[in-house]
C-alpha cells in the first residue's frame, strides 16, 4: 500500500513545489514592478520640483540687478539754492527733476516735439530726484559743478534692456519703439549699465516696480516671527512637559490631547478668523500689526510644537528616569535635569519646523488685514505691517511686467529663508541626537 502511494505524493509535493517556485516568481515581478513604480514617482515628483524651481529663477534672478543711466548733470546753484543758506530745508525742497531732464535733453538735441520729449523723460524712474537729492545732501559742494550720476531707468526700460520685452513687441508700441532707439545710442556711449538692484532690499513696498522693495515686508516677517516664537516655544515646551510627564491619565487629558492633534489638521485660514474675531473685534488689538499677527501664528504652530515636544520627550528611555529617581532625584529634577536636556533637540527640530511653516503662511494673516498696502517700514511690533508671503501674493496680482520678476525674486528670498530653517533642525537632530 505505502509503496503504491509513494509515486503519487511525490507527484503531489513536486506539483507543490512547482506552485510555491512559480508564486515566488510572480511576488518578485511585482516587487521589482512596485520598485519601479516607486522609482517612476520619485523621478517625476523630482522633474516637476526642477521644473518649477527653474520657472522661479529664470524669472526672478534678474531683479537681483537693475539699469543705470549715467547722465552728465549740471547741478545749478540758482536751481538748488539760489539763496545760498545752504540749509537742509532748501536743500530738500529744490526741484532736482529738472535738472536731469535738462541732463537728458543735452543728449538728444533732436527730441523737440513735446509728446517726444514727454517719452524721452519717460526712460528715467521717478525716483531720479530723490537720487540727486540724497547725492547733494551727502556733500553739498558739489553744488555748481556737474556731475556725471548713475540714475535709474525706468522699469519699461529696465525691461527692455535684460531682453524681457520681445522685439516684435517693441515695434508695435510706439514708446517702446522710440525708447529703445534712445536705449541703444546711449548704451553705445557707454551711459547704460546694469547693477545690484540694492533698492529691492533697501526700501519698502511701491505703486513704482523700481522702486518696490522687500524690506518691508521683511521687517513685518520678522516682528511677527519674533512675537510667534517668543510665545509659542516657552507655551508648546511648558505644555509638552507637563502632558507628558505630570499630568495624571484621565478623560480631561484625553480629550485635551485629542483637540490638539485635531488643531494641528485644522486649516490656517480658521486661525485667522478666530484671530480677527476675537484679537481685532473683542479685543481692540491695532489690526495689520505684526503683534496680532504673531498671535495668530502663535495659536496656530503650538499644536505642531506641542506634538512635536511630546514624542522628543517620549524616545528618552525610561531607565533614564528611573536612574535618575533611584538616585534620590525628585519627579522635577528628573525631568529638568536628566530628560529634558536629552529631548531638547528634537524639541527644538520641531519648533524650528513650525516657525518655518508660520514664516510661509498668508492666509490667515490676510484675515486679520497684512493684506494692506504698507510703505513705511514697521518699528515696533503694533505698526502697520505685511509680511513676505502676502507681499508676493499683492506683487502677484500687479498687472505691471516689472512686479512679475519682483514676484520671483521675493519668492526666492522667501525660500532662501525656509530651506536655511530646515537645514537648521537638520543640523541639530543630526548633531545633538542621541540614539537609544
Amino acid at each position: 500500500m505505502s509503496e503504491s502511494e509513494s509515486p503519487s505524493a511525490e507527484a503531489s509535493g513536486l506539483r507543490t513545489l512547482d506552485a510555491v517556485s512559480a508564486s515566488l516568481a510572480r511576488r518578485r515581478r511585482a516587487e521589482q514592478r512596485f520598485r519601479w513604480y516607486g522609482l517612476v514617482s520619485i523621478c517625476l515628483g523630482l522633474l516637476a520640483l526642477v521644473v518649477l524651481f527653474a520657472s522661479i529663477i529664470g524669472k526672478g534672478y534678474s531683479a537681483f540687478q537693475y539699469t543705470y543711466i549715467a547722465l552728465d548733470v549740471e547741478l545749478e546753484a540758482a536751481i538748488i539754492d539760489p539763496e545760498g543758506t545752504r540749509t537742509t530745508e532748501q536743500l530738500l525742497g529744490a526741484d532736482y527733476d529738472a535738472l536731469w531732464k535738462r541732463s537728458l535733453g543735452r543728449l538728444f538735441p533732436e527730441v523737440s516735439a513735446r509728446q517726444e520729449r514727454r517719452m524721452l523723460s519717460a526712460m528715467i524712474s521717478g525716483s531720479a530726484g530723490e537720487s540727486i537729492r540724497e547725492s547733494v545732501r551727502r556733500d553739498p559742494a558739489i553744488i555748481g559743478s556737474t556731475v556725471r550720476l548713475w540714475l535709474p531707468a525706468d522699469d519699461a526700460v529696465d525691461m527692455l534692456n535684460k531682453g524681457h520685452v520681445q522685439i516684435s513687441e517693441a515695434q508695435a508700441n510706439e514708446r517702446l519703439r522710440e525708447q529703445r532707439g534712445w536705449l541703444e545710442k546711449l548704451r553705445a556711449e557707454g551711459r547704460v549699465e546694469k547693477r545690484f538692484n540694492r533698492t529691492f532690499f533697501s526700501r519698502g513696498d511701491s505703486r513704482e516696480p523700481e522702486t518696490a522693495g522687500i524690506l518691508g515686508a521683511l521687517t513685518g516677517s520678522a516682528l511677527t516671527l519674533l512675537v510667534t516664537v517668543g510665545l509659542s516655544l516657552p507655551i508648546g515646551i511648558a505644555a509638552a512637559i507637563y502632558l507628558e510627564e505630570f499630568s495624571p491619565r484621565n478623560r480631561w487629558t484625553d480629550l485635551i490631547e485629542v483637540n490638539i492633534n485635531n488643531l494641528a489638521a485644522v486649516p490656517s485660514i480658521v486661525f485667522g478668523l478666530l484671530g480677527l474675531a476675537v484679537f481685532i473685534n473683542v479685543m481692540g488689538m491695532p489690526r495689520s500689526s505684526p503683534l496680532v499677527g504673531g498671535l495668530v501664528l502663535t495659536l496656530m504652530t503650538l499644536p505642531v510644537i506641542i506634538i512635536s515636544g511630546r514624542s522628543a520627550l517620549k524616545s528618552v528611555p525610561p531607565s533614564v528616569r528611573e536612574a535618575a529617581l533611584g538616585i534620590g532625584a525628585s519627579p522635577v529634577q528628573m525631568v529638568f535635569h536628566h530628560v529634558l536636556p536629552l529631548a531638547i533637540p528634537g524639541m527644538l527640530t520641531g519648533a524650528i519646523i513650525g516657525t518655518a511653516r508660520a514664516l510661509g503662511e498668508s492666509a490667515p494673516l490676510l484675515m486679520i488685514g497684512m493684506v494692506a498696502f504698507i510703505v513705511d517700514i514697521p518699528a515696533r511690533i503694533t505698526d502697520p505691517a505685511t509680511v513676505l508671503p502676502v507681499q508676493i501674493y499683492l506683487w502677484a496680482d500687479s498687472p505691471e511686467r516689472a512686479f512679475t520678476e519682483r514676484t520671483s525674486a521675493a519668492i526666492l528670498v522667501l525660500l532662501g529663508f525656509l530651506i536655511v530653517m530646515n537645514g537648521l533642525a537638520v543640523y541639530l537632530r543630526k548633531r545633538y541626537e542621541r540614539r537609544w
